[in-house]
C-alpha cells in the first residue's frame, strides 16, 4: 500500500491495522483532528470529517433502512446496563436492610431498596419494548443473562395475558 501498488484496502485489513496501531478503525477511515475534510465515499465531494464519521457510525440525521434496528439494539444495550446496575444496587440495599441497627437506618435502607426495585422494573420494561421492536423488525434478539429471564415475553399464541407497550 505504501509503495502505491495497492489502491484499495479491504475493511478487514483496516481493522487489523487499527489493532496493530492501538486505535479504532474509524480513526483510520476518518482521521478526526488531523484533516479538515474527507471524502465520505470515493469520487464524492469533500465534507467535514465529523459529518462523514457520523454517517459511517449511523449517527447522522439521514433516513437509513437499518436506522431503527440500530436504535432498538442500542436501546436494548442501554436498558440491559441499567437493569444490571439497578440489580447490583438493590442487592447492596437489601444487605443494608439486613445490617441496619436502628429503625431509622432500616427505613432509609428500605426506601433505597424500593427505589432500586423501581429502577429494575423500568429497565425491564425498556428491555421488553426494545425486544418487541427488534422482534417485529425480524432482528436477532440479544441474549439475556439468567437473572433477567423474566423479561422474555411468552411466545405468541400462549395463554399469557401480557402486552408490550409501544414506548420507544
Amino acid at each position: 500500500m505504501e509503495s502505491g501498488r495497492r489502491a484499495n484496502l479491504p475493511l478487514v485489513d483496516v481493522m487489523v491495522l487499527a489493532k496493530a496501531l492501538h486505535t479504532n478503525p474509524i480513526c483510520l477511515t476518518y482521521p478526526i483532528g488531523y484533516v479538515a475534510e474527507v471524502q465520505r465515499l470515493p469520487y464524492e465531494h469533500r465534507i467535514a470529517r465529523w459529518e462523514a464519521m457520523c454517517w459511517f457510525i449511523a449517527q447522522d440525521s439521514d433516513s437509513l433502512a437499518d436506522r431503527d434496528m440500530l436504535r432498538y439494539q442500542r436501546e436494548h444495550i442501554e436498558a440491559l446496563g441499567e437493569a444490571r446496575s439497578a440489580m447490583a444496587s438493590e442487592s447492596y440495599a437489601r444487605y443494608a436492610v439486613e445490617q441496619a441497627t436502628s429503625a431509622t437506618e432500616r427505613a432509609e435502607a428500605l426506601r433505597d431498596q424500593a427505589t432500586c426495585l423501581e429502577r429494575i422494573d423500568k429497565a425491564k420494561q425498556r428491555l421488553r419494548v426494545a425486544r418487541s421492536f427488534i422482534r417485529r423488525g425480524r432482528g436477532l434478539l440479544p441474549d439475556l443473562p439468567a437473572e433477567l429471564a423474566d423479561v422474555v415475553p411468552p411466545e405468541p399464541g400462549s395463554n399469557a395475558n401480557t402486552t408490550e407497550k409501544n414506548g420507544l
